[in-house]
């Protein structure tokens, strides 16, 4: 290609890219990086942050942290009374979020500190709060005072660093993220197997089936896809429910009711149905590519059925299911919707904490920390594809 026709290409594609760039790439990689930063402390408590920096964490710092603490919490009540910001509320939340009791320590610190008082900065503090002489008060302060942390990436791991700086598992009753990643992966896998257990007979009858009848048959596979996500899930409520009517169904036989909603099975029934399309659909493309002489081949060879299946058919059809496999558990693993509509407390997935964190308790460092957990079990499973299945064009050798 010549230097004229490649330029010309260039330039048709790069309002896409621009748009790409601006509208998809840039906003994600600023919420991910969210997981990584701390912004909220250091401003704050700038001399704090470097009179900890060779502190041991053993026990409470010496007088010239204390001193730092006074100095920085009265320069930020001297800026909150002049611009009106809330950079200390902000600061301690974020501390908060750390160790339980900041939201109201250090405003009530702020407060005491700022009128004057006679002697040492560590007397007063400490009578303030004794919380104050808690390594773990200024461990917090620390582990929140550096441009990029690993405090959000360990709480979305279970785990934490304590006052010297060292990785430990965080207590058993505060264990989450852990079973929460678990869970969604379950909830995907069974749904996949689902899928492909469902998707395999009516793909075939796809493949096979010609003229309009097979017309038909694709387009009701393509149905779910005109709809909306919410819709269906909406859908799933109305038949579900106590007063349903697979309930009312089956009340005429005189069984029931029966809890069909806010369960494990609601969830996995109602993700099946959205997303058996994106099986059945590679698994179309994979059967009708496959030469229908190869079985009848090896049947006239003396191959029994199962034998025909296993060394002839699933092998050419192998492609396709990990397509299919892959397409349907990458999008199970982020489900929000469904789970939060349909599930109960113990069916929720990562999706809905993530969303949990950013809306309702605004707590952006670890819904980007999540979402980074997320973005690395779906890197994961590409990885795991490319692996087994290889990243081949169709037809390749």
């Amino acid at each position: 290609m010549s230097a004229s026709p490649r330029i010309s290409a260039t330039l048709l594609v790069a309002p896409l890219l621009v748009f790409l760039l601006a509208g998809f790439v840039a906003p994600i990689g600023v919420f991910l990086w969210r997981g990584v930063t701390d912004a909220e402390v250091a401003p704050v408590l700038p001399r704090t942050v470097a009179a900890l920096r060779s502190w041991d964490g053993r026990a409470a710092p010496d007088e010239a942290a204390f001193a730092a603490l006074v100095e920085d919490l009265r320069e930020a009540r001297a800026r909150e009374r002049a611009a009106g910001a809330g950079a200390i509320a902000r600061a301690a939340a974020r501390l908060n979020a750390d160790r339980p009791g900041f939201r109201g320590l250090l405003p009530m610190t702020a407060r005491r500190v700022d009128a004057p008082f006679d002697g040492p900065a560590r007397a007063a503090v400490l009578a303030i709060s004794e919380d104050w002489a808690d390594p773990e008060t200024w461990g917090a302060i620390r582990r929140a005072g550096g441009t990029l942390t690993s405090f959000h990436v360990l709480a979305a791991l279970d785990l934490r660093r304590d006052a010297t700086g060292a990785v430990q598992v965080v207590p058993p009753d505060q264990r989450v993220f852990g079973q929460v990643l678990l869970r969604s992966l379950w909830i995907s896998l069974l749904v996949t197997a689902a899928c492909l257990a469902l998707g395999w007979p009516l793909a075939w009858l796809v493949a096979t089936t010609r003229g309009w009848a097979a017309t038909l048959l694709l387009g009701a596979v393509m149905l779910p896809f005109w709809i909306s996500l919410v819709v269906r899930t909406a859908a799933w409520m109305v038949l579900l429910q106590r007063e349903g009517v697979v309930n009312a169904a089956l009340g005429a036989f005189g069984i029931g009711p029966l809890p069909l909603m806010m369960n494990r099975f609601a969830v996995v029934l109602a993700m099946v149905h959205i997303l058996l399309p994106f099986m059945v659909l590679p698994l179309v493309a994979a059967f009708r590519g496959l030469d229908p002489r190869l079985p009848r081949a090896a049947a006239s060879l003396g191959a029994s059925p199962w034998g025909v299946f296993r060394r002839v058919t699933l092998p050419l059809c192998l492609p396709g299911i990990a397509a299919g496999c892959i397409l349907v558990f990458i999008q199970a693993l982020g489900f929000y919707v469904t789970p939060a509509l349909l599930g109960g407390p113990g069916d929720q997935m990562l999706a809905w904490f993530v969303g949990f964190y950013a809306t309702r308790s605004v707590n952006w460092g670890l819904a980007a920390a999540l979402s980074l957990l997320l973005l690395a079990a779906v890197g994961v499973c590409v990885a795991l594809y490319g692996r087994l299945a290889g990243f081949r064009r169709p037809g390749a050798a």
